[in-house]
């Protein structure tokens, strides 16, 4: 039976792919088309084919929330590609290099003057209750003064079709490896579509990240040694730590691999001696990384790794630090960092934002608690989050009592309907909610992925794409109009 979508219905939200019932966007029209000349046990053979291919490549993600608190699965992949045109991307590239430009300004200004505090556009006490500021970090001066080497900033589109950042992801940002494997199984799964499409490539970001990287030494080297510093097998982004390091020919290390010595130079045990090292990419958070300076009970990092840094004897990304603004309380005010470091108006606005440690909108989001999403300042992976159209009374009065208890802790923000995309569920295809984390880079130069991460939630009218709550994932295009 052919592929029906005359009853493909999303409702009041914005469908990326679809303008109405059985009606296509003109830039997916080719796209859906394809889909309609399957029969629904072919669409369903083609989604079991991509399982098995993501099976057979290894493709893994940790989820610690089942089977006794960790469980390691499959990559949750669906088969249909979401599509955006070029055009639109753009702009959107444009307001992502805006956006991590002035944060790398924001952060740098932090550590030393602090004139965005002392000119009276960021609040004080903000930075004086951030759990991520370093003051160990005062004074150091990375190279080219960029702090946030790879950031991922997740957007949204809304129901009136306008995309918003939803939030900047600058500590140790996951997600790059599933954008270019579902790439592959795309291709492998649906060779076809290519015929017809020509989106525009993904593949090179390994050899972008590790231009990026080496230009963190002083060290003039014709190929500086580079490492991927990984927590270990257990945790979550392990599949990406070892796909990161293997692509970008670097090496994968833990931190008992990694010794600093009496030069301040970082080594790496070798069987056949210590050999320098002159870049970390670390994927450990920052009280971690070293015992001598943050948590001294920390086996994951290596002592004496900040003296290295601060000498200037190692590049560290994303630099000790960065976190300060991974903050969704600093979140709020990106507009008003643009505006004062680059005398510009963001390419991309923020979704509107309650802070709840000012009092008024503090009232307000206690009052209407029942319409909002409430999160707290550090939490990620979609943990520590109220959905108020979908909470309890009980969960309501118990968020209520931790905004007052701690309101600088705590933003809110209206339940967005954020976008769908036609998503193979059994033999048909229905939509499902997602968003989009498109990856920055900042080296010498910025450049932003042409896509991103496509999270997808999978549960029918759930709003929850983070892959650690069961969320999925899809193949995103960028492609030129009439492609």
């Amino acid at each position: 039976m052919p592929i029906e979508l005359k009853d493909y219905d999303p409702g009041p939200f914005f469908d990326e792919m679809m303008a109405g019932k059985n009606r296509a966007r003109p830039i997916a029209k080719e796209l859906i088309g394809l889909f309609r000349k399957m029969d629904s046990e072919e669409l369903a053979a083609r989604q079991a084919a991509a399982d098995m291919a993501i099976k057979e490549m290894g493709i893994t993600f940790t989820v610690y929330s089942e089977n006794d608190g960790m469980i390691d699965r499959s990559w949750p992949f669906d088969i249909v590609p979401r599509v955006i045109d070029k055009a639109e991307w753009d702009i959107v590239e444009a307001g992502l290099k805006q956006r991590v430009k002035a944060l790398n300004m924001f952060i740098d200004d932090l550590y030393h003057d602090q004139k965005i505090i002392k000119d009276g556009v960021f609040p004080k006490e903000v930075l004086a209750d951030s759990k991520n500021f370093r003051p160990q970090c005062i004074g150091v001066n990375p190279p080219h003064g960029i702090w946030a080497h790879i950031c991922g900033s997740d957007l949204v589109r809304d129901d009136k079709g306008t995309i918003y950042v939803l939030e900047d992801n600058l500590r140790v940002p996951s997600g790059v490896s599933y954008m270019l494997e579902n790439r592959l199984v795309t291709k492998r799964v649906f060779p076809e579509l290519f015929d017809s499409y020509n989106p525009l490539p993904v593949g090179d970001y390994p050899t972008q990240l590790y231009e990026t990287l080496t230009c963190l030494t002083s060290r003039q080297l014709k190929r500086p040694k580079v490492a991927v510093l990984t927590p270990g097998i257990y945790n979550s982004a392990y599949f990406e730590h070892a796909y990161l390091a293997m692509e970008m020919g670097a090496e994968l290390v833990e931190g008992r691999d990694l010794f600093v010595d009496k030069d301040d130079c970082v080594y790496m045990r070798t069987v056949s001696g210590a050999q320098r090292v002159d870049v970390i990419y670390r994927r450990i958070d920052d009280e971690f990384i070293d015992p001598e300076v943050f948590r001294d009970d920390s086996i994951l990092g290596v002592p004496g790794l900040m003296r290295a840094w601060k000498a200037g004897n190692v590049g560290l990304a994303n630099a000790p630090g960065a976190g300060v603004a991974d903050d969704k309380v600093v979140y709020a005010f990106v507009p008003e960092i643009i505006r004062y470091y680059l005398d510009e108006e963001p390419g991309i606005p923020n979704v509107p934002t309650y802070r709840c440690m000012y009092p008024e909108e503090r009232e307000y989001v206690l009052e209407h608690i029942e319409e909002l999403v409430i999160k707290p300042a550090n939490e990620s992976g979609g943990y520590g989050m109220l959905i108020g159209p979908r909470s309890t009374k009980a969960e309501r009065r118990e968020f209520q009592k931790l905004i007052k208890r701690n309101p600088r802790n705590y933003i809110a923000q209206p339940t967005l309907g954020i976008s769908t995309v036609p998503t193979v569920v059994g033999e048909t295809l229905e939509p499902r909610h997602v968003d989009l984390r498109p990856f920055i880079l900042s080296g010498r130069t910025p450049s932003v992925t042409t896509g991103g991460l496509t999270r997808v939630a999978l549960r029918k009218g759930s709003l929850v794409v983070n892959s650690s709550q069961g969320g999925g994932s899809k193949d995103t295009w960028i492609v030129e109009s009439g492609s």
